[in-house]
């Protein structure tokens, strides 16, 4: 018999990679989206319960393959009904995964790395360094645990109706296994959620961005956070790699892609005394001008080891109004599930740093607490 360690998890097979699965089995291309439905639309792991597929071949597929989401070890949910999870990845390190539900709406924030690669100076996911990339079964396995957690499954309620690549991590710096993920969350055999409603968040991996326009059309959000180089270098390191000029004509390319006429949103956390000034309003609508987008600004969330401040609601809605008198649609990000360190920039999880960068900034706050 095959080792449990060598068996292949369908769970984050899109529907042509599992096709090529069966076919390899000697069977008919079909038996995958029997196989999608059962695993994505009826949460089913134990391939005994499904009956449309003989008893050999439920035997065989019991010998070779799987279907192993990630194991719960936290669930909690906050004062306000924003949910999270954190999920234990095969190595012993965990990320977490968040549902912010609002009226009919559900939004899923997944995760795509455990930890982060980058380093930006607001968020508290990348103070804790990075360990992996996380594979397509286990990007798609969050969105499959939050699912089941509304068993059992009725075709009329949809507790997740929005997917943001917008958790720990840069999706676009685990291109592959993203898009695989994300396949199958449009996929009408498995989560059959709009190409609108599902969006990837980048920092600013300008090729990466490039290259996701070939392939999907998918939403969009630029995690800009500054009108100008001088400021986004300090906060969000990546850019001095690609600067702003460069990050925003790869959007445009991007958008001119699209069969539609989606707008980018772009999300600018918000910081007391940094980048919160009306001037620094100012910039962004000059920077911005002709580009399709939208603005969400996010108030910063504070953690232990950052000494930024959140900014005041006054000062936030005289930022918004610069932009709104202005032109652009820009809303300000209500802060849920604070109380449980669900928030926007809060996500933490458990990463094994291989980077250091944890180390660094402990041995920095001891220092100077």
């Amino acid at each position: 018999m095959t080792g449990a360690a060598e068996k292949v998890n369908l769970l984050g097979m899109p529907k042509a990679k599992l096709e090529a699965f069966f076919e390899t089995l000697g069977e008919k291309r079909f038996r995958a989206q029997q196989v999608l439905q059962w695993m994505h639309q009826r949460g089913v792991d134990d391939f005994d319960q499904m009956t449309n597929m003989s008893k050999s071949l439920r035997e065989q597929l019991k010998e070779v393959a799987e279907i192993r989401g990630p194991e719960v070890v936290y669930d909690e949910t906050s004062k306000d009904g924003t949910r999270k999870w954190v999920m234990r990845m095969d190595n012993g390190n965990s990320v977490e995964t968040v549902l912010i539900p609002d009226g009919e709406r559900g939004t899923l924030c997944v995760s795509s790395q455990i930890g982060c690669s980058l380093d930006c100076t607001f968020c508290s996911t990348g103070k804790r360094g990075f360990n992996r990339n996380l594979t397509a079964a286990e990007i798609i396995g969050q969105v499959w645990v939050a699912r089941r957690a509304f068993m059992p499954f009725d075709p009329n309620d949809r507790p997740i109706t929005n997917v943001v690549m917008m958790g720990m991590g840069e999706p676009l710096l685990n291109f592959e296994n993203v898009v695989d993920a994300m396949n199958l969350m449009m996929e009408d055999l498995a989560y059959g959620i709009s190409k609108r409603r599902v969006t990837l968040s980048t920092s600013g991996v300008v090729p990466a961005l490039d290259r996701l326009g070939e392939v999907t059309d998918v939403s969009l959000a630029i995690s800009l956070h500054a009108p100008n180089d001088e400021l986004r270098n300090q906060l969000v390191p990546l850019n001095k790699k690609y600067p702003i000029a460069e990050l925003l004509a790869a959007t445009r390319r991007y958008l001119s892609r699209l069969p539609d006429k989606r707008k980018a949103t772009i999300e600018y956390t918000v910081i007391e005394g940094v980048n919160d000034q009306p001037e620094h309003a100012r910039q962004l609508v000059v920077l911005l001008k002709g580009l399709p987008c939208k603005i969400n600004l996010i108030p910063f969330n504070p953690f232990p080891e950052s000494d930024f401040r959140r900014p005041s609601m006054n000062a936030t809605r005289r930022f918004q109004t610069v932009l709104n008198e202005a032109g652009y649609v820009t809303t300000i990000r209500t802060t849920r599930g604070d109380d449980i360190d669900a928030a926007c920039g809060q996500l933490v999880g458990r990463v094994e740093d291989r980077t250091r960068r944890s180390q660094r900034y402990i041995a920095v706050q001891q220092v100077n607490p």
